[in-house]
């Protein structure tokens, strides 16, 4: 095929709808192209639940690699020059079992949880990191019908109890590093059996509480007589208790049926062309996270394999690997990656001030190569040369077969999607979903490179806008229809675990008995049927003036500036004008106070005022060049010289902020911000 047949077809797919509004009204609900008559509930017929799924691969692929991980060759305490001391690991080869191995080891550790005592529909909980017996103890769950309440492990004390507590579970299946640290709270520790990564006897634990090694409850699960406990589900029984992040409060345990799970990852499957079992993904987010379990659920229907990671050994460069040797992404090589964007900010900041180190021509030539391959991808040429010769080492950076990029949880800045999809050679899909649909809502399709966008509803959902009259935004308006978005289909979840006052609030049924989610986010509507998320009812401040400024506008916009890591806006009704706490990017940081002759540490520069003032300067000045409006653009500032990471409280594993949690932290500085009041 010539480049100009490539190009007018490119041009052609850019323009063709990708959703319709089936009524024909401004509103909708729009539905994918593909899915105008029906919306799609499975992938296989009578594959209708994760036990049928898993076993459907385990049939197909039996004796193809699923789930891999790194052997810890050696570890050691590296020290820093500030006498910090890190923990550096040396990793060897991914060591993998197969898919037939897997459905063996799960069905042995089901059949072993049922002979400790567990019953099927009797809530078991996981609280444990990402790694591959989450998935075998998760599918053993499946198979035998006990709903799975999944915790994040960054979560504190209060919300792990909370989460234990309502959902009434005996058992719950950990690994040994929580089992020593989070776990020895004394309201965790009251009515648990505690299963997995542990010896057979535990020092510390009052009497009542038993705690087993996994392999001796797969050993359990073995014998013959332990067989007859499975119970295999229906499509309407609950699979998943997924507690969220808890970023707007106490965390909220969403339940799940099989047949809700079957319909979201059928909707994104679609969305991923050419997906078969020569494909290897990386796992390394929270399998407590809906957009992981969801990912990792779709590889497992194809027969990819799944290489287990983690954000301190993803790369030659993390915190946790010794110099000189590999990290996960250069061992496994993966070809499909799912990211959030904070990961994929950190990345492009990392690749750009190693850019602005270059010598003057290297930096001249990336500069022309990178816009030379951006005028190229609007045009739909692909540009090789390029690829091989200026981006195969940022590329590398993944392992270098990278041929999808999902990102999801949070909104993508439009320059860290166009680094992505210039720098690492692959496109990159934007998703939007929540906990509440499955983590299914929309993708962007890969030949769009459009940014700012998250692409048209899924086959296994459709989307409409509703107006919301307090915060001007109507599906009147022009150019594009706005408003709350709702979405609807078989992958809206069952609701809240005993919470039925916010069911009545979240969730309905229509005339059709389909059930609908309110997300809260306001969305508008292309021409081409793409969703593009513009604002959250719950970010939306009114200012004393009467001027309405969306925080979770203002945050994106200044997160692009290289001098900020993160940052949250904060604004009181009863004051007239937006405040800021702002984490910076230490290297930048420094630069800026050497510029006016200005030195210390980090925690040092974060504590000057004059150098609060710099910063502020900076950032005013990046808010008008991103046609911020005055009145939404911070009048004050403070600086933290730690990170906001999910072990902090302060952040979600999504990396989202909890601002109720940040307004505690700063309530001092709020304070002096707004002069003392």
């Amino acid at each position: 095929m010539t480049s100009g047949s490539i190009r007018r077809r490119k041009e052609k797919e850019h323009f063709t709808a990708k959703a319709r509004s089936a009524p024909g009204r401004p509103e909708g609900p729009y539905r994918a192209v593909g899915a105008a008559k029906r919306l799609a509930t499975s992938l296989h017929p009578g594959v209708d639940t994760l036990d049928k799924m898993f076993e459907y691969a385990a049939t197909r692929f039996p004796r193809r690699d699923c789930l891999g991980t790194r052997e810890v060759v050696s570890e050691e305490d590296e020290c820093q020059g500030n006498g910090k001391v890190f923990k550096k690991v040396v990793l060897g080869e991914y060591r993998w079992l197969c898919y037939e191995e897997v459905l063996t080891a799960a069905s042995q550790l089901g059949g072993g949880l049922a002979s400790l005592g567990q019953r099927p529909k009797n809530n078991v909980a996981i609280f444990c990191e990402t790694r591959a017996e989450w998935i075998v103890a998760a599918q053993a769950c499946f198979m035998c019908n006990f709903p799975l309440v999944t915790l994040y492990s960054t979560l504190g004390g209060p919300a792990i109890a909370h989460g234990l507590n309502e959902t009434q579970v005996t058992h719950i299946i950990t690994s040994r590093e929580l089992l020593e640290t989070r776990l020895k709270v004394r309201r965790l520790r009251e009515s648990l059996q505690n299963v997995d990564g542990a010896p057979t006897s535990w020092p510390g634990y009052p009497r009542g509480i038993s705690v087993h090694n996994m392999a001796a409850v797969q050993k359990l699960g073995a014998r013959p007589e332990n067989a007859r406990y499975r119970d295999a589900p229906l499509p309407s029984d609950i699979a998943v208790i997924m507690y969220t992040s808890g970023s707007t409060g106490v965390p909220k345990g969403v339940m799940i049926s099989h047949s809700n799970v079957i319909a979201g990852i059928t909707g994104m499957a679609e969305r991923i062309p050419n997906l078969s079992e020569d494909d290897t993904y990386i796992g390394y987010l929270p399998l407590a996270h809906v957009l992981e379990l969801s990912a990792e659920l779709v590889c497992v229907a194809y027969g990819c394999r799944i290489g287990y990671s983690s954000p301190q050994t993803l790369a030659d460069q993390s915190t946790k690997i010794k110099k000189g040797s590999k990290g996960d992404t250069s061992a496994l090589r993966p070809t499909l990656m799912a990211a959030v964007p904070e990961i994929m900010d950190r990345i492009y900041k990392n690749v750009m001030t190693k850019v602005e180190e270059m010598s003057r021509v290297q930096r001249t030539l990336f500069t022309l190569a990178y816009n030379y391959k951006l005028e190229q991808l609007a045009k739909g040429n692909g540009t090789p040369l390029c690829d091989r010769l200026v981006f195969g080492k940022v590329r590398s950076l993944l392992g270098g077969r990278t041929r999808v990029l999902l990102s999801g949880g949070a909104p993508l800045s439009a320059a860290t999607q166009r680094f992505m999809n210039v720098c690492f050679c692959c496109p990159v899909g934007q998703g939007y979903g929540l906990t509440e649909t499955c983590g299914a809502g929309t993708i962007s399709e890969l030949w769009d490179y459009s940014t700012g966008r998250v692409g048209g509803p899924l086959v296994c959902c459709e989307i409409k806008l509703k107006d919301w009259v307090e915060g001007g935004y109507r599906k009147t308006d022009r150019p594009h229809p706005r408003g709350e978005i709702l979405i609807g289909g078989p992958n809206v979840t069952m609701g809240y675990y005993k919470n039925e006052a916010k069911n009545q609030e979240d969730f309905f049924a229509d005339e059709n008995g389909q059930r609908w989610f309110c997300t809260g986010d306001i969305g508008e509507f292309h021409r081409d049927g793409c969703l593009k998320i513009i604002d959250r009812k719950k970010d939306l401040v009114k200012l004393q003036a009467g001027e309405y400024v969306s925080l979770g506008k203002v945050e994106a916009m200044l997160k692009n500036c290289p001098l900020v890591d993160n940052i949250c806006a904060y604004a009181n009704s009863n004051e007239a004008y937006v405040v800021g706490f702002v984490v910076p990017n230490q290297k930048q940081l420094s630069a800026l106070a050497e510029q006016y002759g200005i030195r210390g540490s980090t925690e040092e520069l974060c504590a000057s005022e004059a150098v609060e003032e710099l910063v502020l300067k900076v950032i005013t000045e990046a808010a008008l060049a991103a046609q911020l409006e005055r009145f939404e653009i911070p009048r004050k500032i403070c600086l933290s010289a730690d990170p906001w990471t999910p072990e902090t409280g302060l952040v979600t594993d999504a990396f989202k902020l909890k601002r109720q949690e940040l307004k505690t932290r700063y309530r001092d500085d709020i304070q002096r911000m707004y002069g003392g009041k």
